[in-house]
This record gives structure tokens, sequence and C-alpha cells, in this order.
């Protein structure tokens, strides 16, 4: 979805495209648009509008009006509200099948763009472009190359670019469920001991729930009885929500940090869950892989803007002017998310005290709460133009 993103952002500029995908878009492992629920930040889906993918889902996107975090078997808690941050949604679920299709649709229709259904077999230097040779044998001269191809990135390995992968020793359960209450549009965040429980608002006034459990418990979890799974989520989340009534398919994938050394390379970035890609806590990743797009996309459009088409959208000096800019959010979340998974993984009382007094005091302190809430709606630092609502390319 962040290629599609991209490609779909680069629409207005001079420049032949070329998006690159192995798996069909309807097959059943397609990893991007498969049955989990994405969570957009405000400024998400102000890029999404900007590429022209939002009108076509926003019927079915389900705004986040509120969030509430706990830790169970503690004391204390935090809220935000939409109301409280004087916005309409602190942001909104769609399904990735949904989202996903939007995109496609958006960039087939745009005329100097290729959706070529391969892999990449091969990445060959060449003095002013990469050769991209595919598993088909075509061959495309590309003068800037994109990996935006997930946590396991094929292209990034093909560049030479290392990943450092951090296991945190937990599968994430995916499923929809019904539940007594309306969600009334909120958002719950439940640490438990052996990691968060996010149930999130989504359409028909269903909520998709990601549970983290240890790798055998999920896979155990996986093989229960509808009845017993509910009982135990149940049991680990509460009644926030009255009872669980009825839960969809399962699905659990495994969770880890994976950090690429370096966001670019000679003719080269890595973008999305490519260059970094998160626990999903605070549904973090693809919000920061969207700036990612929005950042490069203003970055080639700008400098076509100084130096007209002939621009080379691979140079050195325009890739380090996108990796500078996108460095310093790209840390601030990566030990952002990190940090709740690892802080809140620790069982010894003084810990949990103090994690419950935390909570307590950010509900009451606004100001704190007001920047917590830029950041995860990602209206913090440096923001690029689609981001902020603005049309990318800067009319005379």
């Amino acid at each position: 979805m962040v290629g599609l993103s991209l490609a779909a952002a680069l629409a207005d500029l001079p420049l032949d495209v070329v998006v690159i995908e192995p798996v069909a878009p309807d097959a059943g492992n397609q990893p991007s648009f498969d049955a989990r629920t994405t969570a957009l930040s405000g400024g998400s889906r102000r890029v999404l509008e900007g590429v022209g993918a939002w009108q076509a889902v926003a019927a079915q996107a389900t705004p986040i009006r509120r969030i509430h975090v706990s830790e169970r078997g503690a004391f204390g808690f935090a809220r935000l509200s939409a109301e409280e941050q004087g916005v309409a949604a602190l942001g909104y679920t769609i399904e990735n099948r949904l989202l996903g299709r939007a995109l496609r649709e958006r960039c087939a229709a745009i005329p100097r763009l290729t959706l070529c259904h391969a892999a990449v077999r091969e990445l060959l230097p060449g003095e002013d472009a990469l050769c991209i040779v595919t598993d088909q044998g075509r061959k495309f001269a590309a003068r800037l190359v994109v990996a935006a191809d997930g946590a396991q990135s094929q292209v990034r390995n093909a560049l030479g670019i290392d990943a450092t992968v951090s296991e945190y020793g937990q599968h994430a359960v995916i499923a929809h469920v019904d539940t007594e209450r309306f969600h009334d549009y909120t958002a719950y965040e439940r640490f438990t001991p052996t990691g968060p429980i996010a149930v999130l608002p989504i359409a028909e006034g269903r909520s998709a729930v990601v549970w983290t459990l240890l790798p055998a418990a999920a896979a155990r979890a996986l093989a229960l009885p509808e009845a017993a799974f509910i009982g135990e989520l149940q049991q680990a989340f509460g009644l926030r929500l009255g009872r669980f009534t009825r839960v969809g398919r399962r699905q659990s994938y495994p969770l880890a940090l994976t950090r690429s050394e370096r966001q670019s390379g000679p003719r080269a970035v890595v973008i999305g869950n490519a260059a970094q890609g998160l626990h999903p806590v605070a549904g973090q990743g693809f919000n920061l892989g969207l700036r990612d797009v929005a950042t490069l996309a203003e970055v080639l459009a700008d400098a076509i803007a100084e130096q007209g088409p002939a621009v080379d959208p691979g140079s050195a000096q325009l890739l380090e002017r996108y990796t500078s800019w996108r460095q310093p959010d790209r840390r601030a979340v990566i030990r952002f998310t990190d940090s709740l998974v690892r802080g809140f993984g620790h069982p010894l009382a003084p810990l949990r005290a103090a994690r419950a007094t935390g909570l307590l005091l950010f509900d009451l302190l606004g100001p704190v709460k007001r920047e917590f809430a830029r950041r995860t709606m990602g209206l913090a630092g440096r923001l690029p133009r689609l981001v902020r609502g603005l049309p990318l390319v800067v009319r005379a």
C-alpha cells in the first residue's frame, strides 16, 4: 500500500513510474490487501485525500473519536478525545483490502504509470540508472528505485542495504468481533502481561482485535473453539464493551522491530516497512510510511520545480535532502513504539505502580495530552504539504 500511495502521489509530476508487484492484489497471500484493519492518523487521511484515494473509501472508514489506554490489574488509565483536541476525529480505521483496492484503481487511471505483475530478479548498476530485471525477463532502466516491499524487503537486500531485526518474541492474533455494546467510536489499548490488546472500532458497529501473545499461546488461541477463544479474550480485555458475542476468522503473524541501516543508497531509497517495520502498538507503522511517501514526493516535486523536467530524481543531493528530513520523525516513532512495548512488558510491582501513576498523570495534564495527540495524529515536527492538506505541486 505504501508503494501504490507513492505512485499515486507522483501522478501530477513529469515522471514515468513503474510499480512492480509480484503478488496479485486478489491473491489470498497478498500481504498489503489482507483481512487486517489499518488505523489511519488524521495526517494520513490528508495524504490519501491528496493522492486521490480517500474519496473511494471515506464511506467505509470508521472515525476514532476517543482513545482509552489501560493496564490489566492496575488502577491507572488515560483518555484522549477528538473534542478535547479540537478535531473531528483522532484517526480512522479502514480494512486493508478496501484501501488497497482504492489505491490500485487510482494508479490504474494514471497515464504515465505502469503496473507490472512480476518479481524483481536482479538490480544491475549503471552510470545514470539502475537496471531492474524481473523474473519475466522484462527490463526497466530507473534513475530512482524505491524499495517499498515490506519488512523482509527483497529489493532492499538487492541494493546491499542491511537491516537489523529485533524479535519481540510475540505474535499478533487478529480477528473481527461483535460486542454487546456499541463501540461508540472508541479505540482501546489495554496492556497485559503478554503484550497489548488493541480493540478498534470498525464499520457496522463491529470491532477489530489485535491481541499480542507469546508464540505458543497464539498458536493455541488460533486452534481454540470460538466460545473458548471469546472467553479467554474477554478475561484479558474486560467488560468495557460488554460481552464479546461472536468472532470472525482468526489470523496470526510474528512481531519484530526491523530497521533499515540506511534509508538510501546510490539511486535508491527505502520507505515504509522496508525502512522500518514496527510493532502494531499505537498503530504507527503505515502512518509513518505515508509520511515517507509525502516527504519523498515533495522533495521530487520541489526539485522539478527548481530544475525543470530534466531533473535527476536519483541524484545523491536529492536523496540526502529526503533522508535528513525523515530522520527525526523516523527515530522518534521507532523509539516511542519500542519503549511502549518494552516499558509495559516488565511485571515488577514497583514498575507497574509507576506506570499506573504515569497514566493517571497523563490523563490530568492537558499540555502533555495535546503533544501526545499531535504525535499520534502525525502532526508533529516538520510536515510535508500533503500531510498538511495542501497540494503537492505549488502552482505559480
